[in-house]
């Protein structure tokens, strides 16, 4: 807009009901067109439909963040003070009527310049906003010296009050006169207090400065009609809302401004009971209850207030309002720069700044916003208001998310527009009207948030239409609203409060601290870890109900955030519960969100919620358990999908019913058993049979049977954890991921070891599928004529022990020899052959070579057999799967075979043993010394 330093500017100043706003209005009227900026979106609102009623609706028009009304002929201009156009005309409008500057220009409530939060937009607007004929800035007397001292060139005029105000002392609800507003500083307060009016003086219209214009419209016509004698209310009605008001009563002198509870300062105190006595009728102003509460009024205060003096503002906060946006840095520099004039102060860091210095650290925004364009793009998303007034970290991830979709632009794709699907879907979240005063309220701010974004004309494809779309889902919103408050006004939960309406503490804010401490007034009464709100032990036992009951009301707020923000979240957000102990579970972050619990199978375990989430909404409940059921299924995909396929293939009418057995008992032990569970099926299934096992990826080895993919760090926990919730036992401890061998250590660590697929050998713990190489190993070895002892390679490499490598030899089927054996026999029936590897050409009937450097020939695992009441010597624990032959060192005086298999028998004596005869379920003895007879028997080959 064009600024003229010359242009007449007249600073109307004085207290409330002195008709400053009445007389801008008639001074913009006479004029060929205007602008005013309004504090509140319902004062801005309420000025519309009177200029409208003067000047007709094609040239009026309405700008706020949420709602724009703009005729193409327009030329009266009603805004919030945020959203004046006072940079680039009517086009931040959207008026085609090529109108650039006002010819009247006005500010409404100057002393807001002063607020720390929207301080420096009022300076801002006082300091540029400029009319071609005339300015006015209406306000506070106590700005008088601040604005001379900024503005030398205005012309001060003072405006008396029309009525007389006065002090009517300290009156009980049940003693109030007719057409009185009592102002509380807390929803909990305005709630009780209206409910208390219903009980017993037929009910009160309610007025908060987060309800719709259209349904603070309704509850104040409520008002007007006389269908209701009492308007409870925030301190919203300061800032200018006219009301047919003749006493104010004071709930309480203290409010939450966003950093602490404190008193009202006398300027406030006066803004408010100035409400009282409009126009020409006098009003009275008091306090709710007794005389020593919080709401009792000093006499210095009360004097202040009837006269109408109170201390001069000396300061104003001030902000760059027209910063660089060549760079980004350059931009962030400009908005935190400090004021170079002692009437101004620089301005905490507001919502918008805080978003922007957030984004700036995103890699994307680093590698996208680089051009003047995209700079001022971001600045005009972080720009987009907090509604919910949920905090930057929440709001930061909110902007994130649409300037993602704005930055496209830049990318030259065609794109740059906030995708309409997506716009959609954020709008039929929030359409429904169940819930109650706050789930509403709720809803509404949040639908502010979209009707912002849907009058930007350059963040949306079709803004029109979604404009219309969020108009209608507010209107629908507010109606159900001024319903819900009509009927109630509360629900049963504040009726708590309404007991000890006055000790003073029913009204009190509740704050959640970074480390989830939950505090009522300063006073910790207890923390919110995650979703759960546990109270404070020390909390005193006549406070308890009552200071519960706020916080609940309150943080029923916040936990609904935290579920939508649930729901939302990636999967990578959340984790599988598994610690050693615990009972399994899934998080979201580090809160616990629900509890795994046994299902109908194995992999279809019940998600139990956590019972904070039960006590939210059934449709929240119902979106976080969908949520959770999602995170799963993609988790069992990931890490368990061999089991997936083999419960499948349990019920595969395709596949053979003996082969389904094997499937169904593989994966209801979680895809790893021992392969002496299996025994009996294998028995069943003839080689075709098994060639489908090893199609489907298991491997079918001497001692146990599994699918490699199983034996990663992140199926192990998961199987680990399924099986801890079938049976309904805690979590045991796992090896650490990537171990091959481990000491064998505690019970419940040998038992987490065995179902994460290792198997135990005396004192130490080795991975199946390790065993099961060094069965290959040992075969190759024999075939190759070579000796395989404790210190070759493959067992160093690995760190077992030469006890550990002899019971891993004798369970895999070999037996030491020292010296060369008669010719091949065949493999006797009782002798178990073993999967996985193709046998070596000509093996079956070769003659056995003069000179045999093998150390071990193999006999095959035996069947398991009633044990012989024989006890192995020294510390090595018995393997309950065993060959069921007797431990080494059994035989005194037997000497290592070939001097390094210590322990084991000599050769004469093994010659005896085998001359002895074998076990009666053999039919003939085992092959000695053909060393490709054992590999093929490994190989699965002799069937």
């Amino acid at each position: 807009m064009a600024q003229f330093a010359r242009s007449p500017i007249t600073a109307v100043l004085g207290p409330t009901n002195t008709g400053k706003t009445h007389l801008a209005v008639e001074r913009m009227c006479g004029h060929s067109s205007g602008m005013m900026g309004f504090p509140l979106r319902l004062l801005a609102r309420e000025v519309y439909d009177r200029v409208v009623a003067i000047k007709g609706p094609e040239q009026v028009a309405l700008i706020t963040g949420e709602e724009k009304i703009v005729p193409p002929q327009a030329r009266y201009f009603l805004c919030t003070a945020e959203s004046m156009p006072i940079d680039i005309g009517l086009q931040a409008g959207g008026a085609p009527n090529g109108l650039k500057d006002y010819a009247f220009v006005a500010l409404d409530e100057a002393q807001l310049g002063a607020d720390p939060e929207r301080g420096h937009i009022f300076t801002d607007r006082l300091l540029r906003a400029r009319g071609r004929e005339e300015t006015m800035i209406l306000g506070s007397a106590s700005i008088a010296r601040v604005v001379k001292s900024l503005v030398p060139d205005i012309d001060i005029i003072g405006r008396p009050r029309f009525s007389t105000l006065s002090y009517a002392g300290a009156k009980k609800l049940s003693r109030l006169p007719k057409r009185s507003a009592i102002v509380a500083f807390s929803a909990e307060e305005v709630y009780a207090v209206a409910e208390m009016l219903r009980r017993f003086r037929g009910g009160a219209a309610v007025v908060m400065g987060a309800l719709s214009p259209r349904t603070r419209n309704a509850q104040v016509q409520m008002f007007l009609n006389g269908d209701v004698d009492y308007l409870v209310a925030t301190d919203a009605i300061g800032m200018g809302l006219n009301l047919d008001v003749a006493h104010v009563a004071f709930a309480s002198l203290r409010k939450f401004d966003g950093h602490r509870t404190r008193r009202l300062t006398v300027s406030e105190m006066a803004q408010i009971a100035g409400r009282a006595g409009r126009h020409h009728k006098d009003g009275t102003f008091g306090s709710l209850g007794g005389e020593d509460g919080d709401a009792t009024f000093t006499p210095e205060e009360i004097e202040a207030i009837e006269a109408h003096r109170f201390p001069p503002i000396e300061q104003l906060f001030w902000r760059d309002g027209t910063p660089r946006t060549d760079r980004l840095d350059q931009l962030i520099a400009d908005l935190e720069k400090r004021p170079d004039r002692p009437q101004l102060r620089a301005a905490p860091q507001a919502v918008d700044l805080a978003v922007l210095k957030r984004l700036a650290e995103d890699p994307l925004v680093i590698e996208r916003v680089k051009a003047k364009r995209q700079v001022e793009r971001l600045w005009a998303a972080s720009s987009l208001p907090d509604f919910q007034k949920l905090g930057a970290d929440h709001h930061a991830r909110v902007v994130n998310r649409i300037w993602r979709f704005l930055s496209e632009e830049s990318l030259g794709s065609g794109g740059g527009y906030i995708p309409r699907d997506w716009f959609a879907q954020n709008l039929a979240r929030l359409d429904s009207v169940q819930g109650d005063i706050d789930t509403l309220s709720g809803r509404i701010a949040a639908a502010r948030t979209w009707s912002y974004i849907a009058h930007r004309p350059d963040w949306l494809e079709y803004p029109a239409e979604m404009a219309e779309r969020t108009r209608a889902l507010e209107e629908k919103l507010s109606d159900a609203l001024h319903a819900a408050l009509t009927q109630r006004f509360v629900d049963r939960r504040t009726s708590v409060l309404l007991r000890d309406i006055g000790q003073n503490a029913s009204n009190l804010p509740v704050v959640v601290d970074p480390d989830g401490s939950v505090c009522v007034d300063g006073e910790t009464i207890g923390k919110l870890d995650g979703f759960r709100f546990s109270v404070d032990p020390a909390t005193r036992h006549q406070d308890r109900k009552m200071l519960l009951a706020a916080a609940e009301r309150r943080l029923g707020k916040v936990l609904r955030v935290k579920a939508d923000e649930l729901v939302g979240a990636a999967d990578t957000d959340f984790a599988l519960m598994d610690e050693a102990g615990q009972a399994p579970g899934i998080a979201w972050g580090e809160t616990p969100v629900a509890t795994l619990l046994a299902g109908p199978a194995l992999l279809a375990p019940e998600i139990r919620l956590d019972r904070a989430i039960l006590d939210l909404d059934q449709d929240v409940q119902k979106q976080v358990a969908t949520r959770l059921t999602a995170w799963f299924d993609a988790q069992k995909q990931k890490h368990l999908l061999p089991l997936v396929k083999m419960n499948d293939s349990a019920l595969d009418p395709e596949v053979p019913a003996v082969v389904r057995a094997v499937f169904a008992q593989l994966g209801d032990a979680g895809g790893v058993i021992a392969r002496i569970d299996l025994d009996s099926a294998l028995g069943h299934l003839d080689k075709d049979q098994r060639h489908l096992l090893r199609k489907a990826g298991i491997d079918i080895g001497v001692l146990d049977i599994y699918h490699p993919g199983l034996l990663k760090p992140g199926a192990a926990r998961w199987r680990s954890a399924l099986m801890a919730v079938r049976i309904g036992k805690p979590c045991l401890p796992l090896p650490g991921p990537g171990l091959t061998l481990i000491p064998a250590g505690e019970k419940f660590e040998q038992m987490g070891a065995r179902i994460a697929g290792f198997r135990g050998f005396g004192e130490q713990m080795l991975r199946i599928d390790m065993a099961e190489r060094m069965a290959r190993t040992a075969h190759e070895a024999i075939a190759r004529n070579e000796a395989f002892t404790h210190v070759s390679p493959q067992i160093v490499s690995l760190g077992l022990s030469e006890p550990s490598f002899l019971q891993l030899m004798r369970l895999a089927g070999f037996r030491p020899v020292e010296a060369p054996a008669p010719a091949p026999v065949a493999v006797t029936e009782g002798v178990e052959a073993v999967e996985g590897a193709e046998p070596t050409e000509g093996a079956e009937g070769a003659e056995a070579p003069v000179v045999n450097a093998a150390n071990w020939v193999f006999k095959g695992r035996q069947k398991p057999r009633p044990e012989r009441g024989q006890q192995a010597r020294g510390p090595r624990r018995a393997d309950k799967q065993g060959d069921g032959q007797p431990s080494e060192g059994k035989r005194g005086g037997s000497k290592p075979a070939g001097g390094k298999s210590g322990g084991a028998e000599s050769g004469g004596e093994r010659q005896q043993r085998d001359r002895a005869g074998a076990p009666a379920h053999r039919s003939s003895p085992a092959p000695v010394n053909n060393a490709f007879a054992g590999l093929a028997d490994l190989l699965g080959r002799n069937d």
